[in-house]
């Protein structure tokens, strides 16, 4: 059910300033009043927020509840709940119910007459956000900051457009049958393993079946996992993939690569690149740093540059973003790219901030407010989210050091609100931090037996990588193993043994 934020007290002050049918308003009232089956169907189109008359806007809520109550809605069933209305004494009391019915002009054009009320409600909500601009505009008493009022003025008006219609979103059996067997089809054209948004490794891929459009993953891990290192692999991908089906001929809603937006909160946007540089030349993150590089390397840079110049992969690297502003940039990117933006990542959740002014005093409802958002956005946009999270220090006091979906740091919300919960874990992160004492010349057995195994050990966790797929909406839980060269900051699929 739609609903616009319109405050009925100011606009009853000015009506003659404002968009309105109140007889347009009375008419359906009569035909819902009439035909019970007119009070369901227009129920779930309006709400008492669209409805101009503050005595209608009542009567309606009425007709909703006692409908919901499986009682018919008629004037003598909603009598007892206006007796004591002082709006409907000015109108003449209850019996202004039974006028209402009296004409019966609306049981033709019911439809018709709410989408005009809605329509209406529409515009005197764009009178109210437009009044605000105006007078936040003009008010130089606070701090100014134009470029925070223009994203805040986009967010109200895109929550006017979000609901620019009265009509519902269910859809036949049939309907969502013919889109469940698009996706398989696209599946299949994929070679298997993929109905979704390909994250460009194989072993992912057959465990998720891609990534999917109005589904928020969580890439969660403890800082030095390589969860940064992940998403911008994925970003890449995807992108590189819908650039070479494009140059293949092969059409952009049928390819399963696709643009992508990289909000980097953390990172530089040229920190991104160099990551993105390094995996594609082989080249060490390092080199590219102090500029160490010979002629070879050079050149496999600079043509690695050329390859990707066209690469459809946007970053956005703005610090200190509230949800509300990434979506109204993420909207923004939206249209300047015609919608072809299938996958957003966001680096990291913990970063944003809520929309409250004192959101800080509480970070666990701050964190709902954000895990919340990032759903609503992948919805209302029909995007894949990625949003990599922090996780609580409990993982290092543990002696099994393989995360869990209890150790998302501050929030249950993010479990809650997340499709797909995964994990990155390397085992020979921590196997490093805890190698025993070297042996010596004049070492005992102990010793030296440790160091050995730890040194076995080592050797058969290095350079591997797991993800731990701990949720999954619709589909296995479970874990894969990938490499991950350090060096270059790159996974790949694994070929060796299980």
């Amino acid at each position: 059910m739609a609903t616009f934020p319109v405050d009925p007290a100011p606009l009853a002050a000015v009506p003659k300033l404002l968009p309105q049918n109140v007889e347009a308003e009375a008419a359906l009232l009569g035909a819902m009043m009439i035909d019970e089956r007119i009070a369901d169907d227009i129920a779930d189109r309006l709400s008492e927020d669209h409805f101009f008359e503050p005595v209608h806007s009542r009567i309606f809520a009425a007709i909703k509840r006692i409908r919901k109550e499986g009682m018919k809605a008629t004037p003598l069933t909603l009598r007892p709940m206006f007796t004591e209305d002082l709006g409907m004494r000015a109108l003449g009391g209850p019996a202004y119910l039974a006028q209402l019915t009296g004409s019966g002009a609306g049981l033709i054009g019911a439809r018709d007459f709410a989408k005009q009320i809605y329509d209406l409600a529409m515009l005197r909500t764009l009178v109210a956000v437009g009044r605000d601009m105006v007078e936040r505009a003009t008010d130089t008493s606070e701090e100014i900051n134009p470029r925070k009022q223009v994203e805040e003025a986009e967010e109200a008006l895109f929550k006017v457009a979000a609901d620019n219609t009265t009509e519902t979103s269910v859809k036949s059996f049939g309907q969502a049958a013919t889109l469940a067997i698009g996706m398989a089809e696209r599946a299949q054209n994929a070679g298997g393993n993929l109905s979704g948004i390909t994250t460009g490794l194989e072993s992912i891929n057959a465990k998720t079946g891609g990534m999917h459009k109005s589904d928020l993953m969580i890439l969660a891990g403890r800082p030095g996992m390589g969860k940064t290192s992940l998403a911008t692999n994925i970003a890449f991908n995807a992108a590189q993939r819908y650039m070479r089906d494009l140059e293949d001929g092969i059409a952009a809603d049928r390819s399963v690569g696709t643009k992508v937006a990289f909000f980097s909160l953390e990172m530089s946007a040229d920190q991104l690149a160099t990551r993105i540089l390094a995996e594609q030349s082989r080249i060490s993150s390092e080199k590219l740093r102090m500029g160490n590089l010979t002629k070879a390397e050079m050149q496999r840079l600079v043509q690695a540059s050329i390859e990707l110049q066209n690469l459809p992969l946007y970053i956005d690297d703005t610090a200190g973003l509230s949800i509300s502003a990434l979506h109204t940039r993420m909207r923004r990117l939206q249209r300047k790219h015609d919608n072809e933006i299938g996958l957003v990542v966001v680096d990291y959740l913990q970063l944003l901030s809520g929309s409250g002014a004192r959101a800080s005093d509480n970070r666990v409802q701050e964190i709902s407010e954000i895990s919340r958002g990032l759903k609503t956005m992948a919805k209302d946009l029909g995007v894949s989210v990625l949003a990599l999270s922090q996780l609580s220090r409990a993982v290092e006091s543990r002696e099994d050091k393989k995360p869990m979906l209890s150790d998302l740091r501050e929030s249950g919300s993010i479990e809650q609100d997340a499709d797909i919960v995964m994990f990155v874990y390397r085992e020979d992160y921590y196997l490093a931090m805890q190698e025993p004492t070297k042996p010596m010349a004049d070492s005992n057995a102990t010793v030296s037996q440790k160091h050995a195994e730890w040194t076995t050990r080592f050797q058969e966790a290095a350079g591997l990588s797991e993800l731990i797929i701990a949720k999954q909406r619709h589909g296995a839980t479970g874990s894969v193993k990938m490499l991950f060269e350090s060096e270059f900051t790159r996974f790949s699929d694994y070929a060796g043994p299980g």
